[in-house]
């Protein structure tokens, strides 16, 4: 019995799906977006939306790119919303990357929550955002929730992103 109407085996998505969606992405690192644009003020999911030729948000998997080199591996079923969260996000909930990049940089002790209220650590929070926005970005669509969540894994393990993919829950 399929779960969430994945359609594939296990075998099939081992052995044709993931590698099937990991070519995609390779293709699509030869075209990337530059994560700046996802921050540009005025310049909502709407009009990135129209600008990458879709109607609506939609469910997939992206890849951060610092001058071409895979640096991380995202899943999101709002893919355009997400990006921007990522870079103009105030909060550890939405910018969650750039907290766990102001947390290498700025080690501490506290929650985060508590640390989101701490002045220093936010100065280390914004440059890991504009760090974020100087990054490019590729995606392709996944719609069925185990292709997505189970190519994450795979895209990370394949493209070495372990500096910042960690599949552990805080």
């Amino acid at each position: 019995m399929p779960i969430d109407q994945c359609r594939y085996s296990f075998d099939e998505i081992h052995r044709d799906l993931l590698p099937r969606y990991m070519a995609a992405i390779h293709a699509e690192m030869n075209s990337p977006y530059n994560l700046a644009n996802f921050a540009i003020k005025g310049r909502g999911v709407k009009t990135l939306l129209t600008e990458i030729g879709r109607d609506t948000d939609f469910s997939g998997c992206y890849v951060m790119l610092d001058e071409g080199v895979p640096v991380y591996v995202g899943i999101s079923r709002n893919l355009v919303q997400r990006l921007r969260q990522h870079v103009i996000g105030k909060s550890h909930y939405d910018a969650s990357l750039a907290y766990r990049i102001a947390a290498r940089n700025r080690p501490h002790g506290m929650t985060r929550s508590v640390a989101m209220l701490d002045a220093d650590f936010v100065l280390a929070f914004d440059e890991a955002k504009r760090y974020l926005r100087g990054l490019q970005v590729v995606f392709v669509e996944i719609v069925n929730p185990v292709e997505l969540y189970l190519f994450e894994v795979y895209a990370a393990m394949a493209l070495d992103t372990s500096s910042w993919n960690s599949f552990e829950t805080h």
